[in-house]
């Protein structure tokens, strides 16, 4: 298997090299050249399958030049420090099957990708000889799952964008606490968009990116969304296994669209999936495009599912690529039509393909938090906010032909503040968190510039 660019320009590249480059050279973002397509019969002998044996069957599909030995080496690794033996139970509740990914290091869905990817790295570096600076950003989650994948590995530098006091306390606990020498958190004077924009601009430059061996953990890195397709195999399995059901609906709360993307090549793949509910926040650029034909940026509002609080999805351009019928041409047109005027239109036969893949819809901060305290008066279950956006979106999408599987993205407790406001009370705190606020931090705090994050890397790069 090999990658090739959303902008056409980059092409033939490896896997192993797809994982390092992060961002095509070009400025696209890698897809492999074909969709491996699977046959009802192969879905169902992955269903019955172990997390990791599911994850090895997926990914090498994926992964032709990692030997397979080395491959089920680097799953069974990463998926030894969950603390649940599923990796991604199931569990259903009120109707609604919730898919537990917050059963990681973090707490959070990312963990699912990042522990793989760290270990890739890691597997990839020693291989080579070589040494790595991973520039990313984060709404709250990627940046400590990531630091958690790569802490204290060699030949490795982390340097994290979060947007100063615009993530849960714990969030920002979780990173900052975080002192290996090889950790570095930046707290950025803006919005998470700020710094994803930051991202992308110093990945562009190739020569600095090639000189300070930059690499990727946001989801522009083909590998995180790779593992990412995984749970949907996984879901699917369990939850056909208890009902005989044909066909499913995801519902998936996502601001970025990396985890309802891995959803979408889960369908290509052939998963027999009856439509993807994107579920947003009041930050709604991703469901107006569903709902209106229209991708255009607006203001980023604060709200109870931070994570979400975005305006520019990076993994759009993806999908974009196959709505286009994979013509770069016209991706790299409307890239740069979106960098000057801020908005995208869609024709409706383009829609209507769309519509044939999503449903979409938003919840108001009012609506997440009633959704947290109606859910949990009636089952005892807590979700998380951005699990509540997708419950809230998903039930009113639905109408019970199918069963619905929801995404629930992080553990309640790191966002106790919503979570108390909604039920009257603090979340349980799992032992992760037990006094993670008197531990010592190490943070600096930075304006969302360019040129002073290229600046600090020159000085703290390997």
């Amino acid at each position: 298997m090999q990658y090739i660019s959303t902008r056409g320009k980059t092409s033939g590249i490896s896997f192993k090299d797809a994982v390092m480059m992060g961002l095509a050279d070009d400025g696209g973002l890698l897809l492999p050249e074909s969709i491996p397509t699977l046959s009802p019969g192969d879905v169902a002998a992955l269903a019955n399958m172990a997390y990791p044996d599911l994850a090895f069957r997926i990914i090498s599909m994926f992964a032709g030049n990692i030997p397979a030995k080395d491959l089920k080496q680097l799953i069974h690794k990463s998926y030894q420090t969950f603390s649940h033996s599923e990796v991604t139970p199931v569990v259903h509740k009120d109707g609604i099957y919730i898919l537990e990914l917050f059963h990681g290091p973090t707490l959070a869905f990312k963990d699912v990708a990042l522990q793989f990817l760290g270990n890739m790295f890691e597997y990839l570096l020693k291989e080579s000889g070589a040494h790595m600076n991973i520039l990313g950003a984060t709404s709250g989650d990627t940046g400590s799952a990531a630091i958690y994948g790569v802490r204290g590995k060699e030949n490795i530098n982390i340097f994290i964008l979060h947007p100063h006091q615009r993530v849960s306390p714990i969030q920002e606990l979780q990173m900052t606490t975080v002192t290996d020498p090889n950790v570095f958190n930046l707290a950025i004077r803006g919005t998470f968009d700020d710094g994803q924009r930051i991202v992308k601009e110093v990945f562009g430059d190739l020569e600095f990116k090639g000189r300070l061996s930059l690499g990727a953990v946001n989801s522009i890195n083909w590998a995180r969304v790779l593992a990412q397709v995984v749970y949907y195999f996984y879901a699917f399995g369990r939850v056909q296994r208890s009902t005989n059901c044909q066909d499913v609906y995801f519902s998936v709360p996502t601001g970025n669209f990396g985890d309802i993307f891995a959803g979408y090549m889960a369908k290509r793949m052939g998963l027999p999936i009856r439509r993807l509910i994107l579920a947003t926040n009041e930050n709604d650029i991703l469901s107006r495009f569903v709902n209106q034909g229209e991708y255009s940026t607006a203001e980023v509002v604060p709200t109870p599912s931070p994570s979400m609080d975005i305006q520019l999805a990076s993994n759009f351009e993806r999908y974009l690529f196959y709505l286009y019928d994979q013509d770069a041409g016209r991706v790299n047109t409307a890239m740069k039509t979106f960098a000057e005027t801020g908005t995208l239109r869609f024709a409706p036969e383009e829609m209507a393909k769309v519509g044939n893949d999503f449903l979409a819809g938003s919840a108001t901060r009012s609506e997440t938090l009633e959704t947290i305290r109606s859910f949990h008066k009636s089952t005892g279950y807590i979700l998380d906010p951005h699990t509540a956006v997708g419950v809230k979106v998903g039930r009113e999408a639905t109408g019970g032909e199918a069963p619905l599987i929801c995404l629930s993205t992080a553990h309640p407790a790191k966002f106790g503040e919503a979570v108390k406001e909604a039920i009257g009370q603090d979340p349980s705190l799992p032992p992760a968190f037990e006094g993670i606020e008197t531990k010592e931090r190490r943070c600096e705090i930075i304006d969302a510039d360019t040129r002073a994050i290229r600046e600090y890397l020159e000085k703290n790069a390997l």
